[in-house]
């Protein structure tokens, strides 16, 4: 069997293969694009497709570099971002207009044709486009839910699907815009003053999804729904404000969304805080195992420290060194989220402790990867002479002993109360002593020792009563 390439590992796969479900969803996006497309050719002509498609482009690669920048600190999977938007761009734009579409026919027979755009665009158009965009995120929690860590997660796959529906509604727009000589109106009004629509709309779902992915309990369901209900509220209101104010309601709209947009990077800002938190609260139990450092954790709980730390690299080993680096500093993230998704019971223990392992391979193998490539390199600037988890030779680290399980043999018979909390299943025992903070054994302890906690546990000496006899066998 192939080694796991590092991006599978962080990405959670098992194999080095997209996972079939990843591959169906781009496929069928694709087809609703070209069935999209072929609407567009058949109601416009190419040259207004062309046209049209030229000026949503560059509003649609500003904004997604914009989430790929707040997406720095820890990436999603490139698959899920391309899914996202094209799942906006494709199944949620040909869903949109055909449901629209029959619902603004059927409604034009008993309230009219300007009631019926009107009742379409204001209340039929908000439910459907954001359930369309909406199903994406319900997708990712139901199937890829330990890709969601936080509130981050959840607005950029929302902010993408969001930016894919945008942009090839925004062709639709324009073309329309060429017909009837409202063009520049339409560019000014939609790629400029309010490229943030749909995005803002369905991050206001997104943030309801993640926090389903990283909580448990029946809040989880309202949290969904609020969310939901929420994004649609929001895309209501700008719709309907056009329709039935003008240009007053579109100013009222617009300080909405604005206000909207504040929080939302608020929200942002925790959380990358949040995160830098995390950082420094799990990895310090893995000191004593030599996996990082003080300073280590110092440097990966600063954006800073490593940009700096991947410059160095870069500088000792070249391309090799700064993918080794990133993927280093990326494991260390991912563990610090692991931990978190324990202690909130997110995640099973078995799953736990495999993408544990799994974490723990690649930050190895990162390690093989840069000494290979510069076997002697100077000191790391962030370690300050100090030792530094990366810097250790790889040898050095076979043994993690806070983190090895042995199995235990359960003894035969009724076991007395602490007998039977000694006993507990391995998994259960060290997800609780990984979900806090355990205890750091001296630094000159050998790697394979713990310090004592109290007197040993030795058997008595001499004759034992039945009772011993059958708990010992």
């Amino acid at each position: 069997m192939p080694v796991l390439k590092p991006q599978s590992v962080l990405d959670g796969h098992s194999s080095n293969r997209t996972p079939v479900p990843l591959i169906v969803g781009l496929v069928v996006s694709g087809v609703c694009l070209l069935l999209a497309v072929a609407f567009y050719l058949l109601t416009g002509g190419p040259v207004n497709v062309g046209v049209g498609t030229l000026l949503a482009l560059p509003t649609a690669i500003v904004l997604v570099g914009l989430i790929l920048l707040v997406d720095r600190l820890e990436p999603e999977p490139r698959v899920n971002l391309v899914l996202s938007f094209g799942w906006g761009a494709g199944v949620a734009i040909i869903g949109a207009l055909i449901v629209n579409s029959v619902t603004g026919a059927l409604l034009v027979p008993s309230v009219g044709q300007v009631a019926a755009d009107g009742i379409t665009a204001s209340v039929v158009a908000p439910v459907v486009e954001e359930s369309f965009k909406g199903s994406l995120l319900l997708y990712l929690l139901l199937v890829r839910r330990h890709e969601i860590d936080g509130p981050t997660d959840g607005i950029v796959y929302a902010s993408m699907c969001g930016l894919g529906f945008a942009m090839v509604e925004n062709v639709l727009y324009y073309m329309r815009g060429i017909d009837d000589g409202s063009l520049a109106f339409m560019v000014l009004l939609r790629g400029v003053i309010s490229p943030l629509g749909h995005p803002l709309y369905t991050s206001i779902i997104g943030l309801g999804v993640a926090y389903a992915a990283t909580h448990s309990g029946p809040g989880r369901v309202f949290a969904v729904i609020g969310g939901w209900i929420g994004g649609i509220l929001l895309h209501a209101l700008w719709n309907g404000s056009l329709t039935l104010l003008g240009f007053p309601g579109m100013v009222i709209a617009y300080l909405v969304e604005l206000l909207v947009l504040i929080v939302l990077v608020v929200v942002l800002i925790k959380d990358r805080r949040r995160l830098v938190r995390l950082i420094g609260r799990y990895l310090p139990a893995y000191i004593p195992s030599g996996l990082v450092q003080p300073n280590d954790v110092q440097m990966l709980g600063n954006m800073s420290g490593r940009r700096q730390a991947r410059h160095w690299a870069r500088a000792q080993a070249g391309n090799t060194g700064s993918r080794a680096m990133g993927d280093y500093q990326l494991a260390a993230t991912e563990l610090a989220l692991l931990h978190a998704h324990a202690e909130k019971g997110t995640i099973a223990p078995h799953q736990f402790f495999a993408r544990r392992e799994a974490i723990l391979a690649l930050m190895r193998m990162a390690r093989d990867a840069f000494f290979r490539r510069m076997p002697q390199p100077p000191p790391p600037p962030w370690a300050h002479e100090q030792p530094s988890g990366f810097f250790k030779i790889p040898a050095e680290l076979k043994e993690m002993p806070t983190h090895k399980l042995r199995a235990q043999i359960s003894p035969v018979g009724p076991r007395p109360p602490q007998a039977r909390s000694a006993q507990r299943p391995p998994q259960e025992r060290a997800t609780q002593r990984l979900t806090q903070q355990p205890p750091q054994p001296p630094a000159a302890m050998p790697p394979r020792q713990q310090p004592p906690a109290g007197p040993p546990q030795q058997p008595p000496v001499g004759p034992r009563p039945p009772q011993a006899r059958s708990a010992q066998r």
